[in-house]
């Protein structure tokens, strides 16, 4: 199965309320390594040393220090245009945590229009 179909079944079966996921990436020829280095750049892939698995992926939700899902599912897709094919690991998911925004100052309108964007 191509990496990008797989990464979206993955993030099909979470939550709707999870905000943080950590998957890991490894590709079957690694004569290919460098290729794949230069199309994973795109979503901030953190290569492993001395570990059976090549790259961590970091994807945030909908906020957070990491790669949005679309970022990530591109990324992958360009794996698979380029024939690179691997295999992903879920290492971790993280689900209900709040993004905190400083709102001291902030009119009512903002914060209505924010508390509405948030709760979808």
């Amino acid at each position: 199965m191509p990496l990008a179909d797989t990464f979206q079944r993955i993030v099909d079966s979470l939550p709707d309320d999870w905000t943080d996921l950590e998957i890991d990436l490894r590709i079957h020829d690694e004569e290919r390594y460098i290729d794949a280095a230069v199309y994973l750049v795109t979503c901030n892939a953190q290569p492993y040393s001395q570990h059976d698995w090549h790259w961590r992926l970091l994807v945030a939700h909908r906020f957070g220090h990491a790669a949005s899902a679309p970022a990530v599912s591109t990324a992958l897709g360009l794996l698979d245009d380029a024939g690179i094919a691997g295999e992903l690991a879920v290492r971790q998911v993280r689900s209900g945590r709040v993004e905190v925004t400083q709102m001291w100052g902030r009119p009512q309108s903002v914060r209505d229009e924010f508390r509405r964007l948030r709760s979808q």
